[in-house]
């Protein structure tokens, strides 16, 4: 069985609040069953990791919780967040925009290998 969970979050934007609860909630579960977990945001979901945008969208209309509280408790539990290249340029913005909780940007190649891999489970949203 495989120890490493990839989850690719690309097809979902900030406009739908509603769909983005469940992918950090899942990364965050696995983290704290002692899974490595890996989730990479690309094409409009990697404005999720630009500052300022995860902060002001709520899963639930009212709900205290903000998309950046969820991405926040699933770091804390020890899941690593990467960006990929073509969100930051499809997106116009740059490395100095990411949350501090993003640890870096990758290109297409790397989600191919993660992908690849026979020792990694891969989950796409």
């Amino acid at each position: 069985m495989a120890n490493k969970l990839f989850i690719m979050l690309q097809n979902t934007t900030p406009e739908n609040p509603h769909q983005l609860g469940a992918p950090f909630f899942q990364a965050a579960a696995a983290a704290t069953m002692d899974y490595e977990v890996e989730m990479i945001l690309t094409a409009d979901a990697g404005l999720l990791m630009k500052k300022g945008i995860a902060e002001n969208l709520r899963v639930k209309e009212g709900s205290p919780k903000s998309v950046y509280d969820f991405i926040k408790d699933a770091y804390e539990a020890g899941v690593v967040f990467k960006v990929c290249t073509p969100a930051l340029e499809l997106n116009d913005f740059t490395k100095d925009d990411l949350i501090p909780e993003c640890s870096g940007v990758v290109g297409g190649a790397y989600v191919v290998e993660m992908a690849m891999d026979d020792d990694v489970k891969v989950l796409a949203y």
